[in-house]
């Protein structure tokens, strides 16, 4: 599986962003989809993540209610819609996949990272 992130950028606090991840190589029909991220001297952390068979969503206590990941099956896509961003939001967003449908787990497949910068 190949992953391809997109849709980062500079956005000033209080705005939003889309990000969005294809998968290449086959589908994700029992597959975690997760979003990832790691600021400047931070280590990477779990952001948001589905389920692709049934749609369940995760998300870290600090994007909740801000944050929505989504995905679109016909298209082997995922989607995370990030509103009311904060400067702590600012970071290298990365998707990850893993056929064992278990948020929490280790991901196998990554994506290249795509910046988002949240200007204050």
């Amino acid at each position: 599986v190949q992953l391809q992130a997109s849709g980062g950028g500079l956005v000033q606090a209080g705005g939003s962003l889309r990000l969005s991840c294809k998968a290449f190589g086959r589908t994700l029909s029992n597959y975690v989809m997760g979003w990832f991220r790691q600021a400047p001297g931070k280590e990477r952390e779990f952001v948001a993540a589905i389920l692709w068979s049934d749609g369940r969503t995760y998300y870290t206590d600090s994007v909740k209610g801000r944050f929505t990941i989504s995905r679109d099956n016909a298209r082997n896509m995922v989607y995370l819609q990030m509103n009311s961003l904060k400067p702590d939001d600012t970071a290298v967003y990365y998707c990850a996949a893993d056929p064992r449908p278990s948020y929490n787990g280790d991901y196998t497949y990554w994506g290249q990272g795509t910046l988002v910068t949240v200007s204050s």
